[in-house]
């Protein structure tokens, strides 16, 4: 059963910056792309940044170019969000997600993740 379990979120002010984590569970995701995803109160679920399992190649909301960086670990199993620059507007619950087998890392449709995690608060205060 595959399970995707994410971690790390919290308050911060503004400018500060926190590390998310994805614990990823129940197969093998190598050939897999995993995704994080946020929703603001109010808003849709958007696209925040993606990551080719194998190749560690990323994609990025324009949003947060520059500012938050994504990456895994294989050996453990994980892939993070690095926060840098947080803004008010970052504020939201982040969720991870994959695709695959086979996936791909420039996918920004959620409709295209099939697992996801159960979701990780994230406030920034001004």
């Amino acid at each position: 059963q595959v399970q995707l379990v994410e971690s790390g979120g919290g308050l911060v002010q503004a400018g500060g910056s926190l590390r998310l984590s994805c614990a990823a569970s129940g197969r093998t995701f190598t050939t897999y792309a995993m995704g994080w995803f946020r929703q603001a109160p109010g808003k849709e679920r958007e696209f925040v940044a993606a990551i080719n399992w194998s190749s560690g190649r990323t994609n990025y909301a324009d949003s947060v170019k520059g500012r938050f960086t994504i990456s895994r670990d294989n050996a453990k199993n994980t892939v993070y969000l690095q926060m840098n620059s947080l803004k008010p507007e970052d504020t939201a619950v982040y969720y991870c997600a994959s695709n695959g087998p086979f996936g791909s890392h420039w996918l920004t449709s959620q409709d295209r993740y099939d697992y996801w995690g159960q979701g990780t608060q994230v406030t920034v205060s001004s």
